[in-house]
């Protein structure tokens, strides 16, 4: 589909909102300017390389899915100027045209309006209520566009560009146990949608559950008799991105068991001892091997 004028339009209109709340530093005003009379160039971006033409942060976007002529991409319609708006007089008096990233005079809400012009399929929907968009995370600050290939794109480095903000994650992630995504066979967007969900924590799935069931099926049910904290949240018990415990438990069994069943009055482990089943390397899973639920008639305790 060839870009629409009116896509570019519609960031003009973000635009000014911005300038009407109080940026009315003249750069805007004049990039407000040049998109009210839509100026663009008729040479698109051969006129623009003619200057950026040494620089490989704007010549490899070339060699980019945004840059394929044949594609749905900007270079498909107004080329440069459909994501850096009209040029205007900005060839030799410098006129400000749209710039992204940290020293861009736009907001981040701004800069995002220019992707989600056309990156608005059901994926990303819900970015404007996203963690990422109220934190003012741009577009930009996890995505570089004149690239090959989007790092982020790419399972071998998506994990690194996550933990950069995410630290404790990142800290999570190499504790003993963990899934897998220090070593790239998972990563983050496994579990979360980082443009925005409607659930908890940006996971895929529609709760904490739904998204663990993906892989941990067998945990699902239903069951005949049904551990209750389990089936109400798996990170109840377990710490997704990493424990120093096994099996990703918040805490060793039998104490992470004792947190709900600490009045219950427990077998001794031998005849005539005194000794709880806390005490001598007991377990409660030495005896409740089925703790995610059973479907065995006399399973009421787990145990089968």
């Amino acid at each position: 589909m060839t870009m629409k004028i009116f896509n570019v339009m519609s960031i003009a209109l973000v635009l000014l909102s911005g300038v009407s709340m109080g940026a009315t530093a003249d750069p805007l005003d004049t990039l407000m300017k040049k998109f009210e009379e839509g100026k663009y160039s008729k040479k698109g971006a051969d006129t623009c390389i003619m200057c950026h033409k040494r620089s490989d942060m704007v010549m490899d976007i070339f060699d980019s899915v945004h840059g394929q002529a044949g594609s749905n991409g900007p270079m498909a319609g107004l080329q440069c100027e459909a994501c850096h708006g009209p040029q205007g007089k900005h060839k030799g008096k410098n006129e400000p045209m749209v710039s992204f990233g940290e020293n861009s005079p736009l907001t981040a809400q701004m800069q995002d309006s220019v992707c989600t012009a056309c990156h608005n399929d059901a994926s990303q929907m819900a970015w404007h209520t996203s963690l990422h968009a109220e934190q003012d995370v741009s577009c930009v600050s996890c995505h570089e566009i004149h690239v090959v290939q989007d790092p982020v794109m790419n399972p071998s480095l998506q994990v690194e560009t996550c933990v950069s903000c995410h630290t404790k994650a990142k800290a999570d992630m190499n504790k003993r146990s963990s899934h897998p995504l220090k070593w790239g066979t998972m990563v983050c967007s496994d579990c979360h949608n980082p443009h925005g969900s409607m659930s908890d924590h940006e996971l895929k799935g529609f709760d904490t559950n739904q998204t663990c069931y993906e892989c941990h099926a067998e945990k699902r049910g239903p069951f005949l008799w049904e551990h209750v904290p389990v089936m109400e949240n798996c990170a109840n018990c377990h710490d997704a991105h990493g424990s120093v415990n096994s099996d990703l438990l918040k805490s060793r069994v039998p104490m992470l068991c004792k947190q709900c069943h600490a009045g219950d009055i427990h077998a001794s482990t031998a005849p005539g001892d005194n000794q709880s089943i806390q005490t001598a390397g007991q377990g409660c899973l030495n005896c409740h091997s089925q703790i995610h639920g059973s479907n065995n008639p006399s399973g009421k305790a787990f145990q089968f």
